[in-house]
């Protein structure tokens, strides 16, 4: 009788955790440039994205900007690589090497953007006001040494489906 009371309780517990362990990383480079942008539009960065059911908590780094960060967002596309319109402020260290941060309450649709890949951090920069560095939020993963394929579809988060 208690291991039929029990059963649920541990999976139920087991659904849980697995949520809770959601983390995606961003690389953060340089946005789309061309011959009169690419002086205003430089450095690297990196960024990491919590989700806990609830709040998408995210975290970066970045240098090398040509001039001060100015803003940052945490962006909604519709697809992998492409930009969106919706977007949420986050806390950005007005330099050129700093921080950036934030915590973010996500709705249903947002936090299954989130799963697909379809959020992506932006800096802002002075000489790059419309956009510096940005980086698309994808699972947590292991890059593969120069010259070696990727394994997996840690890169396209919505075609890691289960087979049906």
């Amino acid at each position: 009788m208690l291991l039929r009371f029990l059963m649920p309780v541990l999976a139920a517990g087991l659904l849980c955790a697995s949520a809770a362990a959601q983390t995606y990383q961003a690389n953060l480079g340089p946005m789309p440039l061309d011959e009169a942008t690419k002086r205003n539009m430089l450095g690297r960065g990196e960024a990491t994205a919590s989700w806990d059911g609830k709040t998408l908590t995210l975290s970066g780094r970045f240098a090398g900007l040509p001039s001060p960060a100015t803003k940052a967002y945490l962006f909604v596309g519709p697809a992998i690589g492409v930009p969106g319109t919706e977007s949420f402020d986050l806390t950005v260290s007005q330099a050129d090497t700093g921080t950036l941060s934030g915590q973010i309450a996500l709705n249903a649709k947002q936090a299954a953007a989130f799963r697909t890949g379809k959020l992506y951090v932006q800096i802002d920069s002075q000489k790059a006001p419309t956009g510096n560095l940005w980086g698309w939020l994808l699972p947590q993963h292991f890059d593969a040494p120069p010259g070696e394929p990727q394994q997996g579809p840690w890169f396209l988060p919505q075609l890691d489906t289960p087979s049906r």
